[in-house]
């Protein structure tokens, strides 16, 4: 036991074993992850009923700042997609765009185009998100009558949530289990109806969830405030639904200014090959054509803007 030589191996071999333990449980722990991290992309909220695509480009964006903000975005939404799946498509159309600006206007447009394809795909999520919106607070009415209903019923504010989210159809029912699901695990009422707000913000939730919070706080009577708070709702319904339809004409028009500049290059090309191509050639005619196409832009910004009317 004195032989330093002896005691220099059996450290060594000590070591290699602590090595080969500490391996093996590093990657065993690693393959669990992964396959809870699959389990979960594979029965999230949204990923029911098929089979997910490009898995592994998936796993890797959800580690990113930007797969984390898709990640979000696609929880309000509602979409039946993974991060993953729609950064591949969000891609797709960026490089479908870039060549079919290149080859059919002139190589300029093929980056302006990408940029375009870009913008779009954060639009469309954005109006997804608006969509489900406007659909969740059509329902809040509904929503707060079957609230009420409940708890003069003589049932806790938690277990008419839970009928709720049976009775309603999505998006309310959705939202309203995945409330359920919180409280079951113990979270706080506050907590969860809060980060229901902030997935769905709309003035007419905001209301809901303080006026169901604090009678939950103060432990009054709620039935009354959430009867009139469902008249209120349906007023509100209808006065945002006669807004929608005034403004349906200026918000067409929004739209259809930059189509007709891209009409006009069009035809100019179509008329006189590759006209574009020459115009672009150029400095001078590449910073004209980004100033028209800036005027294009701040006038679609513009009119949105005089067509954007908070009710």
């Amino acid at each position: 036991m004195k032989d330093p030589a002896l005691l220099a191996v059996g450290a060594t071999l000590l070591c290699a074993v602590f090595a080969i333990a500490g391996l093996h449980i590093y990657l065993s722990g690693k393959a669990q992850r992964q396959a809870l991290e699959d389990r979960l992309s594979a029965t999230g909220h949204h990923t029911l009923g098929r089979n997910r695509r490009f898995t592994a480009v998936d796993r890797r964006i959800r580690r990113t700042r930007l797969g984390k903000k898709i990640q979000l975005k696609l929880a309000a939404t509602g979409l039946d997609l993974t991060p993953g799946e729609f950064f591949v498509y969000m891609l797709a159309t960026v490089v479908a765009l870039w060549l079919i600006a290149a080859n059919v206007l002139a190589p300029f447009f093929g980056p302006i185009a990408g940029l375009v394809g870009l913008w779009s795909a954060n639009t469309f999520l954005n109006w997804q998100r608006q969509k489900r919106i406007e659909a969740f607070i059509n329902q809040l009415p509904d929503l707060a009558r079957l609230l009420a209903n409940g708890t003069s019923a003589g049932l806790a504010l938690r277990t008419s949530l839970s009928m709720a989210a049976d009775e309603l159809e999505a998006p309310a029912g959705d939202e309203l289990a995945t409330v359920s699901a919180q409280l079951a695990v113990g979270r706080s009422l506050e907590d969860a109806l809060d980060e229901l707000a902030e997935r769905l913000p709309s003035r007419e939730l905001v209301v809901l969830v303080t006026t169901l919070i604090l009678s939950n706080r103060a432990g009054g009577t709620i039935v009354g405030s959430l009867r009139n708070l469902t008249e209120t709702l349906e007023e509100r319904k209808e006065t945002r639904r006669e807004v929608r339809t005034m403004l349906s004409e200026v918000n067409a028009t929004a739209f259809t200014i930059p189509c007709l500049g891209v009409g006009a290059m069009l035809m100019l090309n179509t008329m006189n090959d590759g006209a574009l191509s020459r115009v672009t050639g150029t400095t001078l005619g590449q910073v004209l054509i980004l100033i028209s196409l800036g005027l294009y832009a701040a006038g679609f910004v513009v009119i949105r803007r005089l067509g954007k009317i908070d009710v």
